[in-house]
C-alpha cells in the first residue's frame, strides 16, 4: 500500500478557529433528480394497472380476473425494465444517480415481477364480459406450456439472483440466461387469449418494455464485451494486510478515465478468474497513473482471486461507474467509511486536482486485527492534505465516535455539514439515526450501497 501514499494523499482538519471570520456558507450538495427503487416499481405498476384497467369495463375492475390481468402486465413490464437496467447504459445509470442503485432497483424489479406473476399464475385472467383474442396462435397445449414455464422462468430468475450461497462463476453464466427465459414471457403474452390488443395502450406498454428488455439483454450478452469503456491493464503489486488485499494495476497501453470514487469491474485473464467483479478504485483519477484497488475477500470469487493474485497478470478494466462524487462547494464535510468503504475516500484523498480539504474529518470505522490499510497508513494521507482523521475501533455508538461527531456538527451547523458515507448497511443505518439525532437534513448525505449481489 506504500505507493499510493506518494505524492497524493489524505486529509485531516486543523481547528476550524484558526479560519478568518468570514461568513458561513450552507452546504448545498447537488442533488439530481434521479429515480429510486420504489419511483421505479410503484411507477410500472401504476401505468401497468391503469392501462390494463383501460382496456376492460369499468364494472370487472375489483374482480379477481381484472387484478390477475393487470398482475401479469407488470410482471411482464418489469421484468422488461429489469433486463434493460442490467445492460449497464450509461444513460440508465445517470438517471439512477449511480451503477449501485440501478442494480438495486434491478433487483427489487425482479422481486415484485415474482409477486404480480404469482398471483397472475394462481387467478385466472378471464371474464365472461371480455373479448379476448390471442396474437400469436399455438397449440392449447403448447399455450398452457409457456404459460407454466414462463412463471417456472421468472422465478429461476429471481431465486438465482438472491442466493448467494451459489458460486460467484456459477451464478453468473445461470445469470446470463435472463434475457433468453424473457422471450419465454413475451411469448406467454403473446399467445394467451386476452382482452389486450397490440395497439392499445397495455399492449403497446408490454410492446416498449418488452422491445427495451431484449435490446437490454441482448446488449450486455453479445455487444458489451466489444463496445464498452475498457482498457487492458498488469498487475505490478500485490500486497495483503488485515482481512484485505491490495492490487495495483498499471494500463498496458492507455488506461480508462474515471473520477475518484467510482468503481470498475475487473476480469481477469486468467482461469476461474474471467468474469467480471465490481470493486472501487482507491486511487486518483489519471489515466496513465496505476490503479489501486483495496478488496476483502469475502465470497468465493474473492478468496480465490486473494489466493493466486501475482504480478505479471493480465486484466480488463472496465470503467466508470458510480456517481459518489465530492459535493462542488461544500465547507464542511464529515466523511465516515466501514472497512473495506475506506475505498473511496481513499481516492478522493489521493485526487491531485482535488479542492482543498481542510474542512474534512474523516471517521474510519474498523475492526481491529482486520483493518486494512493500516490507520496510520490513513492518517498520513489525511494529513498531507489538512484534513482531520480519526480512527474508530469500537463501532458507531462508540462515544469517541459520538463526541467527535457532535462536535463537528456544533461547529457548523446541521445545515452547513455534508456527510457521506461508504460502508456496511448496518452502518449506514448508524450513520442514517446519528444524523437525525443531530438534525442533519437528509439532503445533505450522500452514501454508495457497499453491496451489489
Amino acid at each position: 500500500m506504500a505507493r499510493l501514499t506518494g505524492a497524493r494523499g489524505p486529509q485531516t482538519r486543523e481547528n476550524d478557529m484558526t479560519e478568518t471570520h468570514e461568513p458561513e456558507r450552507t452546504a448545498t450538495p447537488r442533488h439530481d433528480m434521479r429515480l429510486e427503487s420504489w419511483h421505479t416499481v410503484t411507477g410500472i405498476a401504476a401505468i401497468s394497472f391503469a392501462a390494463t384497467f383501460a382496456q376492460i369495463p369499468a364494472d370487472t375492475w375489483a374482480s379477481t380476473a381484472a387484478l390477475s390481468l393487470a398482475s401479469g402486465v407488470s410482471a411482464a413490464a418489469m421484468m422488461g425494465v429489469a433486463a434493460a437496467l442490467g445492460s449497464r447504459w450509461k444513460w440508465v445509470e445517470s438517471v439512477f444517480g449511480g451503477l449501485d442503485r440501478v442494480y438495486l432497483a434491478h433487483k427489487w424489479l425482479a422481486v415484485w415481477a415474482l409477486a404480480f406473476a404469482s398471483f397472475h399464475l394462481v387467478f385466472e385472467a378471464d371474464a365472461d364480459a371480455w373479448t379476448t383474442a390471442s396474437m400469436v396462435t399455438l397449440p392449447r397445449p403448447a399455450t398452457r406450456l409457456v404459460r407454466q414455464l414462463s412463471f417456472v422462468a421468472l422465478m429461476l430468475i429471481v431465486l438465482l439472483a438472491l442466493n448467494r450461497n451459489i458460486p460467484y462463476q456459477t451464478w453468473r453464466w445461470w445469470h446470463k440466461l435472463s434475457g433468453p427465459l424473457f422471450v419465454i414471457v413475451i411469448l406467454h403474452w403473446l399467445s394467451i387469449r386476452s382482452p389486450i390488443a397490440l395497439g392499445s395502450a397495455a399492449g403497446i406498454w408490454l410492446a416498449t418494455t418488452a422491445a427495451l428488455g431484449i435490446a437490454g439483454a441482448a446488449y450486455k450478452l453479445l455487444l458489451y464485451p466489444f463496445v464498452s469503456s475498457h482498457a487492458e491493464y498488469r498487475v505490478t503489486a500485490v500486497s495483503s494486510g488485515g482481512s484485505a488485499l491490495h492490487l495495483e494495476l498499471a494500463p498496458v497501453a492507455k488506461g480508462v478515465r474515471f473520477e475518484p470514487g467510482q468503481f470498475a469491474f475487473l476480469r481477469f485473464k486468467v482461469d476461474g478468474l474471467r468474469e467480471p467483479h465490481p470493486f472501487t478504485i482507491a486511487s486518483g483519477a489519471s489515466p496513465d497513473a496505476p490503479v489501486h484497488f483495496v478488496i476483502r475477500p469475502l465470497g468465493d470469487y474473492t478468496q480465490k482471486l486473494a489466493r493466486e493474485a501475482q504480478v505479471g497478470m493480465y486484466a480488463d478494466v472496465y470503467a466508470p461507474f458510480g456517481r459518489f462524487r465530492r459535493v462542488d462547494g461544500a465547507r464542511r464535510e464529515i466523511w465516515i467509511a466501514g472497512g473495506v468503504g475506506i475505498t473511496p475516500f481513499l481516492a478522493w484523498l489521493t485526487d491531485e486536482s482535488a479542492a482543498p480539504m481542510n474542512g474534512v474529518t474523516l471517521f474510519y470505522c474498523f475492526t481491529p486485527g482486520r483493518e486494512f490499510p493500516n490507520p496510520d497508513l490513513v492518517r498520513e494521507l489525511a494529513e498531507r492534505r489538512g484534513a482531520e482523521f480519526v480512527p474508530i475501533s469500537q463501532g458507531p455508538r462508540s462515544q469517541a465516535f459520538l463526541e467527535r461527531f457532535a462536535a463537528r456538527v456544533h461547529e457548523a451547523g446541521p445545515t452547513n455539514i455534508v456527510v457521506s458515507h461508504c460502508g456496511p448497511k448496518g452502518l449506514l443505518a448508524e450513520v442514517r439515526t446519528l444524523m437525525r439525532e443531530q438534525g442533519i437534513p437528509e439532503k445533505n448525505f450522500k452514501h454508495e450501497h457497499f453491496e451489489f449481489r
